[in-house]
């Protein structure tokens, strides 16, 4: 009987914790699922559609656009964020003069408003007063206007947007690098190997979780992007080269009132990042443990 009763008391202790969950978390779920079957504008009646919201999706041009602007901005912002915010780990993880300066530096952009950030970066990349161009005025290079400009637009969201992101993953390569034994660097040095090498068969192998992880909640982030693009190219930029996916679902849903066909590109959303986790958890991290 006694212990019947601490587990009920348990629960009890549990309860809020799991209503709270439960209304704001679970219900709007499978509330929004439900509304992904119907055409409403949340004023007037809802009216069943089935599928239809769902079969609309492979018919809508935009749709696929964005789909592959967001793929498009994953496959450039992941690999240059990996890469960079590993470089400055490695740099960050020796023993140099102000380290705790250059850390809190890097981590400050993390912490600071992404609505902020995008004004600064706007005034950056103006065209005629931005900083951005008048340092490659330097090397005889023409202005470019960057938020203007079709081919430009993606290229400069990826460079803000990795900019804004680099404290983060800096912080978590360095934890994996204080995490290597010091002792497998001291025997390579003992066998002659340089820092490259040191570096190819220590230091990149060790951090082979590290960079799983990062790379796993990267694409999660890059798949739903959407303050940077709303902020600095509204309503999706110079032809529409930076309507991302959760972009255009705002559209849809708040200028457009169509929030049945949102919620369905929403769910569609959903599926494909977890797809994508799946794939990384099922095969990619197998590769990196057995690497």
């Amino acid at each position: 009987m006694l212990n019947k009763k601490n587990d009920w008391g348990a629960y009890l202790y549990l309860m809020p914790v799991i209503i709270i969950l439960f209304a704001f978390h679970v219900l709007p779920i499978f509330m929004a699922l439900g509304v992904s079957f119907y055409e409403w504008d949340l004023i007037g009646n809802p009216e069943f559609v089935g599928a239809g919201n769902y079969t609309r999706l492979f018919d809508d041009p935009m749709f696929w656009k964005s789909i592959w602007n967001t793929i498009y901005y994953a496959a450039l912002s992941i690999p240059l964020t990996i890469f960079l915010s590993m470089g400055i780990a490695i740099l960050l993880n020796n023993p140099i003069r102000g380290l705790g300066f250059y850390r809190t530096a890097y981590f400050i952009p993390v912490v600071t408003s992404i609505n902020a950030v995008a004004i600064v970066w706007n005034f950056i990349y103006h065209p005629e007063i931005g900083l951005l161009n008048k340092v490659i005025g330097w090397f005889g290079i023409s202005p470019v206007a960057w938020l203007q400009d079709p081919n430009w637009a993606m290229p400069a969201i990826i460079l803000m947007s990795v900019w804004k992101g680099l404290g983060n993953n800096i912080i978590i390569f360095l934890t994996g690098l204080q995490n290597i034994p010091k002792h497998l660097y001291e025997a390579a040095r003992i066998d002659g190997a340089n820092r490259w090498q040191q570096f190819i068969h220590i230091t990149w192998p060790m951090l082979s979780p590290t960079t799983f992880f990062i790379f796993t909640m990267s694409v999660i982030g890059s798949f739903q992007v959407f303050s940077q693009v709303y902020m600095m190219t509204p309503r999706g930029g110079p032809l529409k080269s930076t309507m991302v996916v959760v972009y255009y679902l705002y559209r849809k849903a708040f200028d457009q009132f169509e929030f049945g066909y949102a919620l369905a590109m929403a769910f569609v959303l959903f599926l494909i990042i977890f797809a994508c986790t799946l794939f990384n958890k099922l095969y990619i991290e197998k590769k990196v443990h057995y690497s």
